[in-house]
């Protein structure tokens, strides 16, 4: 006689025979859950890492899965919430897989008609923000360009360091270079005006003295010739005015 704990505060009274038959079905038993229980076990979804595909094909098949899947719960929240949704895929492939609630060209047209709309609205308040923040900076950059004339002109000196008076030292300097420079600059220019004249006074003074070896009589027909020509000159212009009314 065999006494078994089934349950919890159960007996059971069983011969030889019976005990076998139960201890069978026990162990068949356990064997089926412990056989169920790993099967559950393999059958758990693997958790994919979200990073990019290396493998070509199984990245096509990711996306394919993952496009239906993406394109199901933008039906469902549609019709869920009534929302107006527009899907725009592009695969890597470059095929284009679209989707909208409604139609695709007035949900497009309506987030650019929004856009438009949040755009206006921007425009519309930036101005007075946008002339506020340049006045303030011209404000500060004549600020600064006035204390930076006086220092240069050595005033307002006070409580600049070693390093700031070195730096404007060393502006002062390279204004001086300039400054310089350009005045010799200026100075070549008039010696070289001045060498012009120079010349030009030596060869009128060369031409006079020319004129002067040329003998007497040379320079009488000279000026005779330019007196004929006046006179010539004189006579054209009377013969074009019209007579006095006296003169007829």
């Amino acid at each position: 006689m065999w006494h078994i704990h089934v349950f919890p505060h159960t007996v059971f009274s069983l011969e030889s025979k019976d005990w076998a038959r139960v201890a069978f079905a026990s162990a068949f038993s356990i064997a089926k859950e412990s056989s169920a229980f790993h099967r559950n076990k393999k059958m758990v979804r693997r958790k994919i890492p979200i990073k990019k595909i290396d493998d070509v094909t199984a990245r096509q098949v990711t996306f394919s899965k993952r496009k239906s899947g993406l394109f199901k719960k933008a039906r469902e929240l549609s019709l869920l919430c009534d929302a107006e949704i527009a899907l725009i895929v592009f695969s890597p492939g470059g095929k284009l897989f679209d989707y909208g609630s409604s139609s695709m060209q007035k949900v497009i047209e309506r987030h650019i008609l929004r856009s438009e709309l949040n755009l206006e609205k921007l425009d519309q308040s930036c101005p007075t923000e946008q002339v506020r923040c340049n006045y303030a900076d011209l404000n500060k950059e004549f600020a600064d360009r006035t204390r930076e004339m006086r220092q240069l002109n050595g005033e307002e000196l006070q409580g600049l360091t070693l390093r700031e008076l070195q730096k404007l030292e060393e502006r002062l300097d390279s204004s001086l270079n300039r400054v310089y420079k350009a005045k010799v600059e200026n100075f070549i220019k008039e010696i070289g005006i001045l060498k012009e004249k120079g010349k030009k006074l030596m060869e009128d003074n060369m031409l006079i003295k020319q004129m002067i070896k040329l003998p007497r009589n040379e320079i009488c027909s000279v000026q005779r010739h330019e007196h004929e020509q006046g006179q010539l000159f004189d006579t054209s212009l009377t013969l074009g005015l019209p007579f006095p009314a006296g003169s007829k």
